[in-house]
């Protein structure tokens, strides 16, 4: 056997990079949003928000959603448009066009078309001919909604457009909601993994470099994962002295996410049915950056208004401002220097999952399912769908009062509560946000005193 020491006598035995070999090989079906490609297909059967409202002037912008070059803008009667950036008739930037009282002209030649891509007026023509090409060009556009602060757009087919899914979480009247939004320079899967991913933020947000939330998220907790549909929740319950704190990470499929307080919770106080503290979208720009465009919630329920300030939503997203020297984010890294860290699409051949990875492992499978289902040619699952109830959400804290029982398993009993809690929440489906409040609260009392009378 040939001799694995050196001349000092140092054994270099177990240095193993020439034999360890890594894959190159990308989950396209998963990753890849293009037009046409099994994920990117997917994502436009769903409502994605494109921009923040008081971003958009009187100018048009030119942005990119889902690998698609587009330009946003506002004509001069109010009307929302989303079009294809370049002209038919010469390629021409419309980013460079001007908004006129009915929808958008090309600087070029003036070809004017309205909102929905209709080619209303082609200057300089004969009258003969401009009715012919009126009637043969269309600029590709997307219907549009606007609500509360951030403009959103349906990019598929629009026979199968559905409605704009209302969630119980944007029609808090204790709520306020401030948009944001907060770029990542790699695929949107690996940011939304983070979200199913609860025991991260022990580590990376606690225990690896500085505290960037409340205190208590350092303890790692007992991970549970519960599927409903299209939901993905992943129950982080950690023992904090006598107490028991719950705290939600949420995935709507395909990419609307929710969490608890980032600063409101920290396990040393009791909290009944606390609530999210974004409200957000993880949005591909392309296939290697992405955006996501959210709402703070700032409230009793939500993150305290202390934190409603210019830098508290990128605090409340990620436990770091974005814009940081890259010496401070070696030395603190946050969400994003996590996930950017994996590479531009990350290889999940190279992986290597493990027990608390299952919601992770859980929300690929559930995706992967629904974008065959799309490429079959049928209807992926929509939450709008569900007639006569507000959308149910689940993202959020709950701390109750409950010791340790000495003679039993702590884990086995979190893990217990974990499910009883979640299933509280469930029962509440389609009532009211006020009844769902009251008996909530209600169910985890009675939860917290048949616990703490089992204990005595």
């Amino acid at each position: 056997m040939k001799d694995t020491k050196d001349k000092n006598g140092t054994d270099f035995k177990g240095f193993a990079g020439h034999s360890v070999t890594l894959s190159n090989k990308v989950d396209d079906e998963i990753t890849r949003i293009g037009r046409g490609t099994p994920a990117g297909e997917y994502l436009r059967r769903y409502w994605q928000p494109v921009f923040i409202s008081s971003d958009l002037t009187e100018l048009p912008v030119a942005i990119k959603i889902l690998g698609e070059e587009l330009v946003l803008f506002r004509d001069k009667s109010g009307q929302l448009g989303l079009v294809h950036k370049h002209c038919p008739h010469r390629q021409a930037s419309l980013e460079f066009g001007i908004c006129r009282e009915k929808g958008i002209q090309c600087c070029y030649h003036g070809w004017h078309y309205d909102v929905d891509g209709t080619l209303i007026e082609v200057p300089g023509q004969p009258t003969a001919t401009a009715d012919m090409i009126k009637n043969k060009v269309r600029l590709g556009a997307y219907p549009t909604f606007e609500f509360k602060g951030l403009i959103f757009a349906y990019l598929g087919p629009i026979d199968e457009k559905p409605e704009f899914p209302i969630y119980d979480s944007l029609e808090f009247e204790d709520m306020e909601m401030v948009p944001y939004k907060a770029p990542f320079n790699c695929n949107w899967l690996q940011v939304l993994d983070a979200i199913v991913d609860p025991i991260h933020t022990a580590f990376l947000h606690s225990n690896m470099s500085r505290q960037q939330f409340s205190v208590g998220f350092g303890e790692v907790g007992q991970m549970d994962f519960f599927e409903r549909d299209n939901w993905i929740l992943g129950c982080n319950t950690r023992r904090v002295g006598d107490n028991v704190w719950f705290r939600i990470n949420e995935v709507v499929l395909p990419n609307f996410t929710q969490a608890g307080a980032a600063f409101r919770a920290d396990g040393t106080k009791q909290i009944y049915y606390g609530r999210s503290s974004f409200s957000r979208w993880v949005v591909p720009i392309d296939d290697e950056t992405t955006i996501c465009y959210a709402w703070a919630n700032f409230g009793k329920r939500g993150d305290p208004q202390a934190y409603n300030t210019p830098e508290g939503p990128e605090l409340i997203e990620q436990g770091e401002v974005f814009d940081r020297p890259y010496e401070e984010r070696q030395r603190f890294p946050a969400d994003r220097e996590a996930c950017e860290g994996m590479g531009a699409i990350n290889i999940h051949k190279n992986e290597h999952l493990v027990r608390s990875d299952r919601g992770v492992a859980m929300m690929r499978q559930r995706i992967r399912k629904q974008i065959r289902t799309v490429i079959s040619g049928n209807q992926p699952y929509l939450a709008s769908k569900i007639a006569g109830m507000p959308i149910p959400t689940y993202g959020g804290d709950s701390v109750l009062s409950i010791p340790k029982n000495e003679k039993g398993d702590d884990a086995s009993l979190l893990s217990k509560l974990a499910h009883e809690f979640v299933d509280i929440q469930f029962q509440v489906d389609g009532k009211s946000e006020q009844q769902r409040i009251k008996i909530v609260t209600a169910g985890l009392k009675e939860m917290q005193s048949r616990h703490n009378s089992k204990i005595k």
